[in-house]
């Protein structure tokens, strides 16, 4: 159906604007529902986390994480192919599980200053509004954006362990045997997986909070270091039981991945047992909790962390 046109005033060159105007077209393409939108959502976010597609500025500190965490395995592969000892059996080298210690650092650093800003910014923009007159949801909506966090996360959590697991069994340092090589692999994983889990749901629970990205940065950085000196300190002051370090989410989440391992009571670097400089509380002390009150506070981690984000957004006055 065509619309009248308007009248028309002449144009500074002498000439007649004119309006054409030849009604609406309906959309033709792929209709990709739910499914589709979640997939569009995700990739996005993970994008948008990442600075790809955007100005240098807002790649430097994404990736500036990813180096901090891969860079120890490049170095020790370069070892591994240096040396001409078994660097892992010989304890010149840590294990896989010892590894996550170089990764804590840059994992906080993300968590703290690049996840919040995959929430704030949606509700400062405009976006969530424009994102839920899809077929998103609040529920789906809040699902894909912690995919896209979780799945960032595991580049850090599971790449670099990854990458040393690849690159010691090439040099010959690696798991002896098919079945004992994918008994790490599965290991490798399922630890990166529940470290994400946890980090990811603490880390949108903290940013769900406020507006502004600063505060919300600030949240997740206190919550996550300031979890660890809080346990330390009724622990080790106040002779709390130890059953608190359940509230301390990066020693705890430490303590699931030994368990993954197999690890009876922590390592640290070098294998003499003692504290290392990633450890928030005495890994003795959270080693002689029992594996169901390790695996079930990791699991309440991820459990009120998702309860605190969508009681926040189900509160959000927002017009579809």
């Amino acid at each position: 159906m065509s619309v009248p046109t308007a009248p028309t005033e002449p144009r500074p060159d002498g000439e007649a604007a004119q309006i054409i105007d030849r009604g609406y077209r309906p959309y033709d393409g792929p209709r990709t529902g739910l499914p589709g939108a979640l997939r569009s959502v995700v990739r996005y976010s993970m994008r948008h986390t990442l600075g790809l597609g955007r100005p240098a500025r807002h790649k430097i500190l994404p990736w500036l994480a990813v180096v901090i965490a891969l860079v120890p395995a490049v170095v020790f592969v370069g070892l591994a192919v240096v040396l001409d000892v078994d660097l892992i059996t010989d304890e010149i080298l840590p294990d896989y599980h010892q590894y996550y210690g170089f990764i804590t650092t840059a994992l906080f650093f993300y968590c703290g200053i690049v996840v919040p800003d995959i929430l704030v910014a949606d509700r400062r923009s405009g976006m969530l509004g424009l994102y839920l007159s899809t077929p998103l949801q609040r529920w789906s909506y809040l699902a894909s954006k912690a995919s896209a966090v979780a799945l960032t996360l595991a580049v850090l959590t599971v790449g670099p362990v990854l990458f040393l697991l690849l690159a010691y069994t090439i040099e010959g340092s690696g798991p002896d045997g098919f079945v004992e090589w994918m008994k790490i692999l599965v290991q490798i994983i399922v630890s990166g997986a529940a470290i994400s889990a946890a980090f990811t749901a603490a880390s949108l629970a903290a940013a769900s909070l406020t507006d502004r990205r600063a505060f919300a940065s600030i949240g997740v950085i206190l919550l996550l270091w300031g979890s660890g000196f809080v346990t330390l300190a009724l622990v080790e002051a106040a002779e709390v039981s130890a059953n608190v370090y359940a509230f301390d989410l990066g020693g705890i989440a430490d303590e699931l991945k030994n368990r993954i391992y197999g690890v009876d009571g922590p390592e640290s670097f070098g294998g003499n047992g003692a504290d290392d400089d990633f450890d928030f509380g005495p890994a003795s002390q959270r080693a002689g909790l029992s594996t169901l009150f390790v695996v079930a506070a990791n699991l309440g981690w991820v459990v009120v962390g998702s309860a605190v984000v969508w009681w926040r957004y189900r509160r959000l006055a927002l017009s579809r």
